[in-house]
């Protein structure tokens, strides 16, 4: 999939924010920034290195970029602010995250839509996925075709199991700064608080909270198991990264090394959902040693609760008939 003229036509406007070097664009260095929320280690930080890597090697160091990982230049609204302005020209961001500005990329979150990865990929790499990335470009960013994994998230806590829907009545839950999470927690009659990713450790720590939700990997990474004991493996969500793009950056780039860069990165999304789905598959073993532990539990309880507390019902009319079409195609009737 090619990047198009439209979203690139402010380019002109904007190249005094970036560093390039050089006579003319065809000869011209481009030096750029790529932020992420993860810490190095994590298998998207580890990939999108090796492409970056490899966009330096293929384009003869006419595009340099520089990682800077574990939210060290910024929150995430930090980030996305500066990404939308063209301080930083490369941004990965959670699209329920993202949902505070483009509202329809939450909808790959929808509560206990996707069954298994096979329905995900389906979505996210057809109809759904092509809706959300028209609607990013319409907000003045640009995404690229392969969204990068983040994983089923999973609830820990420090007080109880999770083991039916009874069992999130009056928990009180960090959940990070986008509706769907607070509709979803508040159905459920938990009390759902939002904290930044940055505080959630203290938080929990403090008791500030006495749950949070995320992927393995990052309660893994994040050591979010030193402060909960209980891990209810619930796959209430799927989450992914959008590679983002300042638009006018990303155009001003020749033609030649604008594709290099596209394919480069997502390929290494392609590489790095495998590496989640390994890493997820070994992380419980390495948790449990840790400390957490783990239970399982039946989505069709708590799809069932949602449906009739008219969750589905509520975000059907807030993303549209088209994007929840769309959805239902892949995940089979949910409202």
């Amino acid at each position: 999939m090619s990047t198009t003229r439209r979203q690139f036509s402010i380019a002109a406007a904007a190249l005094p924010l970036f560093a390039i070097t050089g006579r003319n664009a065809e000869a011209a260095t481009f030096s750029y920034k790529c932020a992420t929320n993860l810490p190095m280690t994590h298998p998207l930080n580890v990939r999108i290195q090796e492409a970056i890597d490899h966009i330096s090697a293929q384009t003869n160091g006419q595009l340099q970029i520089k990682l800077f990982p574990n939210s060290v230049l910024g929150t995430d609204p930090d980030m996305l602010s500066q990404v939308r302005s063209g301080a930083i020209q490369f941004f990965t961001l959670s699209g329920l995250i993202l949902s505070t500005l483009v509202p329809i990329t939450a909808l790959s979150g929808v509560g206990f839509a996707f069954k298994d990865y096979d329905q995900v990929w389906a979505a996210m790499d057809g109809k759904v996925g092509m809706v959300m990335r028209k609607a990013i470009a319409s907000r003045g960013l640009y995404a690229m075709p392969r969204i990068f994994d983040n994983g089923f998230r999973q609830i820990t806590t420090s007080d109880r199991a999770i083991k039916t829907p009874d069992d999130l009545h009056n928990l009180k839950i960090r959940v990070p700064p986008a509706a769907l999470w607070t509709s979803m927690f508040t159905d459920f009659g938990s009390t759902p608080t939002t904290i930044s990713f940055n505080e959630v450790y203290s938080a929990l720590q403090t008791h500030v909270v006495s749950a949070q939700e995320n992927p393995l990997a990052i309660i893994d990474t994040a050591k979010l198991y030193e402060v909960q004991k209980f891990c209810s493996l619930t796959n209430h969500m799927w989450d992914g990264f959008w590679f983002l793009a300042n638009p006018a950056a990303f155009g001003a780039l020749p033609e030649n090394v604008r594709n290099i860069a596209q394919s480069a990165f997502d390929k290494a999304a392609l590489k790095q959902r495998p590496d989640v789905l390994a890493l997820n598959q070994t992380l419980q073993t390495k948790l449990t040693k840790a400390g957490l532990a783990f239970n399982t539990t039946d989505p069709v309880a708590f799809r069932d609760a949602l449906r009739h507390a008219g969750f589905y019902k509520e975000w059907r009319g807030k993303f549209g008939d088209e994007a929840w079409t769309a959805l239902e195609s892949v995940t089979g009737k949910l409202a």
